[in-house]
C-alpha cells in the first residue's frame, strides 16, 4: 500500500523549491501537489493525459478552453487531454492535488 499525508507532502514540496511535487507514478495514474502563490503565474501548457484538479486551499480562477470558473477549497475540475488551461487571478495561495490518467507524460 502507498499512503500519503497532506502535511508531509506540503513540507516536501516546500523543501523542493518547485511549484509541483509528483508523489505517485504508476502506469495508469500519477498524482502531484501543485502550489501557486497569491498573484502567481501558472505557466503550464496542455498535457497529453486527462487531468483532475482538487483544490485543497486557496482562491482564484481557472480557464479551461473558453470557459472560466472560480475555484476555492473543495473545487474539482476535470481537464481533457490536450486542452489549454491555466489558473489565474490567484487571490490566496492555491494548493491543488493533481491527478493524471494515465500517468503524466505517458502519451508523448
Amino acid at each position: 500500500m502507498q499512503a500519503y499525508e497532506l502535511t508531509q507532502l506540503i513540507s516536501q514540496r516546500e523543501s523542493s523549491n518547485k511549484a509541483y511535487l509528483e508523489f505517485l507514478k504508476v502506469p495508469d495514474l500519477s498524482m502531484g501537489l501543485y502550489v501557486l502563490p497569491a498573484n502567481g503565474v501558472d505557466s503550464q501548457s496542455p498535457h497529453t493525459e486527462d487531468e483532475v484538479y482538487y483544490v485543497v486551499s486557496g482562491k482564484g480562477k481557472i480557464k479551461v478552453a473558453d470557459e472560466n470558473r472560480d475555484v476555492s477549497a473543495g473545487s474539482i475540475v476535470y481537464v481533457e487531454k490536450n486542452v489549454e488551461h491555466k489558473f489565474y487571478s490567484i487571490e490566496e495561495e492555491l494548493t491543488v492535488l493533481v491527478f493524471f490518467a494515465p500517468a503524466e507524460y505517458s502519451n508523448k
